[in-house]
Protein backbone atom coordinates (compact mmCIF):
# COMPACT_ATOMS: atom_id res chain seq x y z
CA UNK A 1 0.00 0.00 0.00
CA UNK A 2 1.59 3.20 -0.84
CA UNK A 3 3.16 5.22 1.96
CA UNK A 4 3.00 9.30 2.82
CA UNK A 5 4.45 11.90 5.28
CA UNK A 6 2.20 14.53 6.20
CA UNK A 7 1.37 16.82 8.90
CA UNK A 8 -2.24 17.85 8.59
CA UNK A 9 -4.23 14.62 9.43
CA UNK A 10 -5.91 13.50 12.49
CA UNK A 11 -8.39 11.22 13.79
CA UNK A 12 -10.77 13.79 11.68
CA UNK A 13 -9.08 13.19 8.72
CA UNK A 14 -6.64 14.68 6.47
CA UNK A 15 -5.07 16.08 3.34
CA UNK A 16 -1.74 15.30 1.37
CA UNK A 17 -0.14 18.68 -0.86
CA UNK A 18 2.77 19.07 -3.05
CA UNK A 19 4.57 17.04 -4.82
CA UNK A 20 3.06 13.97 -2.99
CA UNK A 21 -0.12 14.85 -3.98
CA UNK A 22 1.54 15.44 -8.03
CA UNK A 23 2.90 11.95 -7.21
CA UNK A 24 -0.44 10.25 -6.01
CA UNK A 25 -2.47 12.08 -8.93
CA UNK A 26 -0.18 11.81 -11.60
CA UNK A 27 2.05 9.25 -11.29
CA UNK A 28 0.36 6.48 -9.06
CA UNK A 29 -2.88 7.51 -11.08
CA UNK A 30 -4.97 6.60 -7.79
CA UNK A 31 -8.56 7.05 -7.47
CA UNK A 32 -11.18 8.67 -5.23
CA UNK A 33 -12.19 5.52 -2.68
CA UNK A 34 -8.50 3.75 -2.97
CA UNK A 35 -6.66 3.43 -0.07
CA UNK A 36 -3.18 4.15 1.36
CA UNK A 37 -1.19 4.58 4.34
CA UNK A 38 0.02 8.11 5.86
CA UNK A 39 2.17 8.74 8.38
CA UNK A 40 1.97 11.84 10.86
CA UNK A 41 6.02 12.39 11.24
CA UNK A 42 5.13 11.64 15.02
CA UNK A 43 5.33 7.40 14.99
CA UNK A 44 1.18 7.09 13.99
CA UNK A 45 0.03 5.50 11.12
CA UNK A 46 -3.29 5.89 9.24
CA UNK A 47 -5.11 3.86 7.01
CA UNK A 48 -6.74 6.24 4.95
CA UNK A 49 -9.07 6.39 1.57
CA UNK A 50 -8.68 9.27 -0.70
CA UNK A 51 -12.44 11.44 -0.64
CA UNK A 52 -10.78 13.73 -3.94
CA UNK A 53 -8.03 14.38 -5.19
CA UNK A 54 -5.61 16.55 -7.69
CA UNK A 55 -2.69 17.25 -8.90
CA UNK A 56 -2.62 19.98 -6.03
CA UNK A 57 -4.57 18.36 -2.93
CA UNK A 58 -5.31 14.93 -1.76
CA UNK A 59 -8.24 14.93 0.87
CA UNK A 60 -8.77 11.60 2.93
CA UNK A 61 -11.06 10.12 5.07
CA UNK A 62 -9.26 8.10 8.21
CA UNK A 63 -10.53 4.45 7.86
CA UNK A 64 -8.14 3.73 11.45
CA UNK A 65 -5.31 5.02 13.27
CA UNK A 66 -2.74 3.17 15.14
CA UNK A 67 1.22 3.47 16.73
CA UNK A 68 3.59 2.68 13.90
CA UNK A 69 4.64 -0.88 14.51
CA UNK A 70 7.97 -0.32 12.27
CA UNK A 71 9.48 2.19 14.82
CA UNK A 72 12.15 0.85 16.89
CA UNK A 73 11.78 0.88 21.25
CA UNK A 74 14.98 2.41 21.34
CA UNK A 75 16.00 5.81 19.75
CA UNK A 76 19.64 6.13 18.37
CA UNK A 77 20.94 9.44 17.64
CA UNK A 78 23.95 8.69 15.29
CA UNK A 79 26.85 11.89 15.26
CA UNK A 80 28.79 10.81 12.57
CA UNK A 81 32.33 12.94 12.07
CA UNK A 82 31.90 14.60 8.43
CA UNK A 83 33.02 12.04 5.39
CA UNK A 84 34.59 12.71 2.42
CA UNK A 85 32.28 13.37 -0.87
CA UNK A 86 29.08 11.99 -1.12
CA UNK A 87 29.80 8.95 2.04
CA UNK A 88 27.42 10.81 4.26
CA UNK A 89 24.43 10.48 1.99
CA UNK A 90 24.52 6.35 2.35
CA UNK A 91 25.24 6.76 5.89
CA UNK A 92 22.20 8.94 6.03
CA UNK A 93 20.06 6.73 3.66
CA UNK A 94 20.67 3.10 5.43
CA UNK A 95 20.63 4.81 9.10
CA UNK A 96 17.46 5.36 8.46
CA UNK A 97 16.48 1.81 7.29
CA UNK A 98 17.99 0.54 10.39
CA UNK A 99 15.90 3.10 12.60
CA UNK A 100 18.14 5.54 13.86
CA UNK A 101 16.02 8.63 15.25
CA UNK A 102 18.41 11.33 14.11
CA UNK A 103 21.86 11.95 12.41
CA UNK A 104 24.00 15.13 13.28
CA UNK A 105 27.19 16.00 11.53
CA UNK A 106 30.21 16.33 13.34
CA UNK A 107 33.45 18.51 12.72
CA UNK A 108 37.00 16.65 14.25
CA UNK A 109 40.20 16.69 13.86
CA UNK A 110 40.73 14.48 11.41
CA UNK A 111 38.16 15.27 8.50
CA UNK A 112 39.20 16.01 5.40
CA UNK A 113 36.16 17.54 4.72
CA UNK A 114 35.25 20.79 5.62
CA UNK A 115 32.25 22.60 4.15
CA UNK A 116 31.81 25.92 4.61
CA UNK A 117 27.48 27.01 6.32
CA UNK A 118 27.19 27.92 2.87
CA UNK A 119 27.93 24.90 1.34
CA UNK A 120 26.47 22.72 4.41
CA UNK A 121 23.19 24.56 4.22
CA UNK A 122 22.59 23.36 0.63
CA UNK A 123 23.85 19.81 1.67
CA UNK A 124 21.48 19.66 4.50
CA UNK A 125 18.16 20.14 2.59
CA UNK A 126 19.66 17.24 0.24
CA UNK A 127 20.26 15.44 3.32
CA UNK A 128 16.53 15.76 4.74
CA UNK A 129 15.53 14.88 1.33
CA UNK A 130 17.14 11.41 1.55
CA UNK A 131 16.24 10.69 5.04
CA UNK A 132 12.45 11.47 3.66
CA UNK A 133 12.99 8.88 1.01
CA UNK A 134 14.74 6.27 3.38
CA UNK A 135 11.66 6.66 5.42
CA UNK A 136 8.56 6.61 3.21
CA UNK A 137 10.78 3.08 1.08
CA UNK A 138 12.20 1.58 4.91
CA UNK A 139 8.11 1.56 6.64
CA UNK A 140 9.09 4.51 9.09
CA UNK A 141 6.25 6.08 11.28
CA UNK A 142 8.79 9.10 11.32
CA UNK A 143 11.30 11.12 9.61
CA UNK A 144 14.82 11.09 11.27
CA UNK A 145 16.40 14.60 11.21
CA UNK A 146 19.59 15.61 10.21
CA UNK A 147 20.81 18.33 11.75
CA UNK A 148 23.30 21.22 11.21
CA UNK A 149 27.04 20.88 11.70
CA UNK A 150 28.41 20.58 14.95
CA UNK A 151 31.95 21.15 16.50
CA UNK A 152 32.77 18.06 18.65
CA UNK A 153 32.60 19.91 22.31
CA UNK A 154 29.56 20.55 21.06
CA UNK A 155 28.38 16.94 19.81
CA UNK A 156 29.61 15.63 23.31
CA UNK A 157 27.61 17.74 25.16
CA UNK A 158 24.36 16.84 23.44
CA UNK A 159 25.05 13.08 24.01
CA UNK A 160 25.62 13.11 27.72
CA UNK A 161 22.27 14.46 28.09
CA UNK A 162 21.17 10.84 26.76
CA UNK A 163 21.43 7.96 29.07
CA UNK A 164 23.91 6.15 27.07
CA UNK A 165 26.22 7.87 25.25
CA UNK A 166 29.16 6.19 22.95
CA UNK A 167 32.31 6.31 21.01
CA UNK A 168 32.91 3.13 18.74
CA UNK A 169 36.80 3.62 18.68
CA UNK A 170 39.05 1.54 16.42
CA UNK A 171 41.88 1.12 19.74
CA UNK A 172 39.18 0.17 21.91
CA UNK A 173 38.85 -3.17 23.47
CA UNK A 174 35.92 -2.68 25.43
CA UNK A 175 32.47 -4.94 23.89
CA UNK A 176 29.23 -2.91 23.00
CA UNK A 177 26.79 -6.00 24.08
CA UNK A 178 27.16 -5.33 28.29
CA UNK A 179 26.91 -1.38 27.66
CA UNK A 180 23.82 -1.26 25.48
CA UNK A 181 22.05 -4.22 26.96
CA UNK A 182 21.84 -1.61 30.01
CA UNK A 183 21.73 1.13 28.04
CA UNK A 184 17.98 2.42 28.80
CA UNK A 185 16.10 4.02 25.99
CA UNK A 186 18.39 6.63 23.94
CA UNK A 187 21.88 6.01 23.18
CA UNK A 188 24.20 8.44 21.53
CA UNK A 189 26.90 7.27 19.26
CA UNK A 190 29.61 8.97 17.54
CA UNK A 191 31.28 7.61 15.19
CA UNK A 192 35.18 9.06 13.10
CA UNK A 193 35.64 10.06 9.53
CA UNK A 194 38.27 8.78 7.52
CA UNK A 195 40.80 9.13 9.75
CA UNK A 196 39.42 8.17 12.91
CA UNK A 197 39.58 10.23 15.68
CA UNK A 198 42.98 11.97 17.19
CA UNK A 199 43.73 10.55 20.88
CA UNK A 200 42.70 13.84 22.67
CA UNK A 201 39.19 13.41 21.29
CA UNK A 202 38.87 10.10 22.46
CA UNK A 203 40.10 11.43 26.20
CA UNK A 204 37.89 14.26 25.87
CA UNK A 205 34.71 12.13 25.45
CA UNK A 206 35.67 9.79 27.99
CA UNK A 207 35.63 13.58 30.04
CA UNK A 208 32.28 13.78 28.76
CA UNK A 209 30.86 10.79 29.51
CA UNK A 210 31.72 8.68 27.04
CA UNK A 211 31.98 4.94 26.81
CA UNK A 212 34.82 3.84 24.37
CA UNK A 213 33.79 0.52 22.86
CA UNK A 214 35.19 -1.68 20.16
CA UNK A 215 33.22 -2.78 16.52
CA UNK A 216 34.86 -6.25 16.98
CA UNK A 217 38.96 -6.44 15.39
CA UNK A 218 38.72 -5.38 11.78
CA UNK A 219 39.27 -2.04 10.80
CA UNK A 220 35.75 -0.39 9.64
CA UNK A 221 35.12 1.92 7.11
CA UNK A 222 33.65 5.16 8.34
CA UNK A 223 30.21 4.26 6.40
CA UNK A 224 30.37 0.76 7.22
CA UNK A 225 31.46 1.48 10.92
CA UNK A 226 27.51 3.33 12.23
CA UNK A 227 26.14 0.84 10.27
CA UNK A 228 27.53 -2.01 11.92
CA UNK A 229 26.53 0.30 15.52
CA UNK A 230 23.44 0.36 14.60
CA UNK A 231 22.45 -2.87 13.79
CA UNK A 232 24.37 -3.97 16.89
CA UNK A 233 22.15 -2.23 18.65
CA UNK A 234 19.01 -2.68 17.05
CA UNK A 235 19.72 -6.35 17.31
CA UNK A 236 20.78 -6.22 21.02
CA UNK A 237 17.49 -4.19 21.77
CA UNK A 238 15.31 -6.53 20.27
CA UNK A 239 14.43 -4.40 17.54
CA UNK A 240 15.99 -6.48 14.58
CA UNK A 241 13.80 -9.78 15.31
Amino acid sequence: MPRFFTQTISREGGSITGDDAKHIAKVLRMKIGEELTVCDTKGYDYHCMIESLSDKEVTLKVLSAEESQSEPSVKVHLYQAMPKGDKLELIIQKAVELGVDSITPVMTRRCVSKPDAKSMAKKLERYNRIALEAAKQSGRGKIPQVKPLLELNEALDEMAETSCPILFYENATAPAKEVIDQAGQEIAVLIGSEGGFDESEVVKAKEKGCQVLSLGKRILRCETAPLAALSIIMFETGNMQ
